[in-house]
């Protein structure tokens, strides 16, 4: 129990002040703000699944989080359905979508992987951009606010909650895949495939299975992110901007961690909103200076901390008790 404690304590405190948050935090602002923090950590997380563990760098991940979406918003909107079964249908179609580019692209290496994803991803931009029977083209669809739990109308406190359990499934979703023998397996074959399959680990069946399971869980993000938001725009959902903040906000919290994906988020999240709010306005005399400021800010931290905010930490804990053990040791002496 206390080995379990070691390993998640930055997990628990992280998640733990989260819970507490909405009972002492009342401004809706800074809810708002959570509540995104934790639905792009999550985001951020089901990238993880393929990018960090299976080293699968996907640029394209936005078709998911996009099908998600759309699947949520219209059958609330066309059907009157309840997102939740929009949520489903999404990683239905999601999961036949990853499993098909999965095993198609897995032939491919390196960048040509992320092309083709990015590829399929402007795909569907293209489709629902145009399709204005069915899906209103580039207008997008707004998404009434209808209240109840079975149609996600819920206000700031309750949707903090629903993000939460949102962001712990993803955690736990990637702590298996760090102790279990599936992630094992999945580690080889990033580090070196070849040898992978020689000692006999279907290296395609386990990528095309860590492509699937990220692509399911990225839909689910999609279909609550378009009930919290109200509007989906097919520029926005299908995007490869979108796609490049979620790899972004995992390479800077710490690739192949658990805990990384949401600390990249925090950081990102909180600074993009902050210099959005500082520098956006007329006033600035410049109103892109804030993307300035945040680039500069990024390459800072990739560059002098290129294990992420994640391993940072780690190094300083191992610091910290290589610190204590010195001391023990002069103690004694």
């Amino acid at each position: 129990m206390r080995g379990v404690l070691a390993r998640h304590w930055g997990a628990l405190v992280l998640f733990g002040l989260t819970a507490l948050t909405p009972l002492v935090v009342k401004d809706a602002f800074f809810l708002d703000s959570l509540v995104l923090i934790l639905i792009w950590g999550a985001l951020s997380a089901a990238w993880n699944l393929a990018g960090g563990y299976a080293g699968q760098v996907s640029l394209g991940h936005s078709a998911f989080f996009g099908i998600g979406a759309y699947s949520a918003a219209l059958l609330a909107t066309r059907w009157q359905q309840s997102p939740w079964l929009g949520m489903l249908l999404g990683v239905l179609v999601s999961v036949a979508a990853g499993a098909v580019i999965g095993y198609l692209s897995n032939r491919l290496r390196g960048p040509y992987f992320a092309l083709s994803t990015i590829a399929f991803s402007q795909v569907l931009l293209i489709v629902a951009s145009r399709w204005r029977g069915f899906t209103q083209g580039s207008e997008g669809i707004p998404v009434p606010f209808r209240p109840g739990f079975w149609t996600l109308g819920l206000g700031h406190v309750a949707w903090v909650y629903v993000a939460l359990g949102l962001a712990l499934v993803h955690y736990g979703v990637q702590v298996y895949f760090e102790r279990s023998r599936v992630g094992y397996q999945l580690a080889g074959v990033r580090e070196d495939e070849d040898a992978a399959e020689a000692l006999g680990i279907a290296s395609r069946k386990l990528r095309v299975f860590a492509v699937t399971l990220s692509a399911a869980l990225t839909s689910v993000c999609g279909a609550f992110w378009a009930q919290y938001v109200g509007f989906v725009d097919p520029f926005y959902v299908f995007s490869v901007d979108l796609s490049i903040r979620f790899a972004l906000n995992t390479i800077i919290g710490g690739v192949g961690t658990a805990l990384g994906p949401f600390l990249g988020s925090i950081l990102i999240t909180s600074l993009e909103t902050y210099l959005r709010a500082t520098f956006a306005g007329v006033k600035t005399g410049f109103t892109g200076i804030y993307l300035i400021i945040y680039g500069c800010v990024l390459i800072l931290v990739v560059r002098f901390v290129p294990e992420g905010l994640a391993g940072l930490a780690a190094r300083l804990r191992a610091g910290v008790a290589r610190s204590r053990e010195r001391a023990t040791d002069h103690a004694h002496a």
